[in-house]
């Protein structure tokens, strides 16, 4: 008699001599890790962004006649690139081990552990220098304490927050309660990016240390709350029961091809919105 066990044959043993036989191949042991390297590269991602974000460069400031120009680093902008490669990636780990039928207690444990760099230290680090930034418009702004930046990281604290309750909730599969951490990542990747093109002079609006403080606190309170959001999985593609899903994803399409990266903001107040409205129908 040949038993498989993890690999490893062993012949001529009697059934009685083993009261459980394991009967997992090589193969679909190997099939179970594709979805945590997704993961893994999820986290790359994640470390990429912190490393872009904080490579600011040495010129901040430009004189042009009577007015101060502040003027993102470049790098800032591909730490949101890199951002909003991780959330592809993160979708894909869930997209994999569905299709190999690979979950598994430690995949959920390490998605989570990636999303706590990639969406909550990436994006605080954003808004950690977005506040130097906005610091540097005044005379003596160059010098500040360190204590008016370090708010910044009540943003990646309340992510952790929010993973770790997620982890221990298993009814929220097909409904949150407070706002995925992915969702605040991608918002605020999206500033530098908005910046970056400035249009309705969005610029004079988001480099302002109280609107900064207050979308810190705002961002933060929607992730550890317990505000009931549609989750964005389907059950089925019908198109009643997925109505607000469908919404969404219209607002998303119509809000990208007019607004760019404006878009992403107008599409988590949408997603915020359709929620409440439909927080009563069965997902």
């Amino acid at each position: 008699m040949i038993v498989l066990c993890t690999g490893v044959c062993f012949s001529d043993l009697s059934p009685e001599a083993f009261p459980y036989i394991c009967t997992v191949s090589p193969s679909k042991l190997q099939m179970k890790q594709i979805p945590n390297i997704f993961t893994l590269l999820n986290l790359f991602f994640g470390c990429m962004a912190i490393v872009f974000i904080l490579q600011t460069g040495e010129t901040l400031l430009n004189y042009n006649g009577q007015e101060w120009k502040i003027y993102l680093p470049e790098k800032i902008w591909w730490g949101a690139i890199c951002i909003g490669i991780a959330a592809v990636v993160d979708f894909l780990d869930g997209f994999v081990a569905r299709l190999f039928g690979a979950s598994s207690e430690m995949g959920k444990q390490l998605d989570s552990l990636a999303d706590v760099v990639s969406f909550g230290v990436a994006p605080g680090m954003i808004l950690y220098q977005l506040l130097r930034i906005t610091y540097a418009y005044d005379p003596e702004g160059i010098e500040i304490p360190m204590g008016y930046l370090v708010p910044a990281f009540i943003l990646p604290m309340a992510a952790a927050w929010r993973l770790a309750r997620f982890n221990l909730d298993p009814g929220q599969a097909y409904g949150f309660k407070g706002m995925p951490t992915p969702a605040v990542g991608l918002l605020v990747a999206s500033f530098p990016l908005i910046l970056l093109y400035n249009r309705f002079d969005i610029q004079s609006i988001l480099l302002n240390k109280w609107v900064l403080y207050g979308l810190i606190i705002l961002l933060s309170w929607l992730m550890v709350s317990n505000l009931p959001l549609l989750s964005l999985k389907f059950s089925d593609y019908g198109f009643r029961k997925n109505l607000p899903k469908w919404v969404l994803l219209a607002i998303a399409l119509v809000c990208g091809v007019f607004l760019q990266w404006m878009a992403v903001p107008v599409v988590f107040i949408a997603y915020i919105l359709l929620s409440l409205i439909f927080k009563n129908q069965p997902a």
